[in-house]
């Protein structure tokens, strides 16, 4: 049997570092540093970590209606979710994740991007 994505990079362990390593590269980005204002990072580091170990075969799950009720009142941009992405994929290279591996976590996380961003 197959594992996922989830088991073979070793859990929730290191997907939590994975996702804190990008959170500290986010809070310095000009572009999405205000949207951390006033926010709890511990929680939200918690969040998205069950989020992406989600999106890697994980035991947490999200459904899309979820995800756009949390992000609806954020004003998030779409400039802004690119620089997440873009951010994130940077951050998966950083833990020598494979190429192939960070091309599926990156096509999943923009295909959420209709439920991320603010729309007009």
């Amino acid at each position: 049997m197959a594992r996922t994505l989830f088991e073979r990079y070793g859990g929730f362990a290191v997907i939590s570092r994975v996702v804190s390593s990008f959170y500290d590269k986010a809070v310095e980005s000009p572009v999405l540093e205000p949207y951390f204002e006033g926010v709890d990072m511990r929680r939200l580091i918690d969040h998205q970590t069950k989020f992406i170990a989600s999106m890697m075969g994980g035991p947490a799950s999200f459904s899309d209606e979820m995800l756009e009720r949390v992000h609806a009142n954020l004003g998030i941009t779409e400039k802004a979710f690119l620089e997440m992405t873009s951010l994130f994929k940077e951050t998966m290279e950083d833990f020598d994740m494979e190429e192939s591996d960070i091309a599926i976590v990156h096509r999943d996380i923009l295909s959420k991007k209709h439920l991320i961003v603010t729309k007009a």
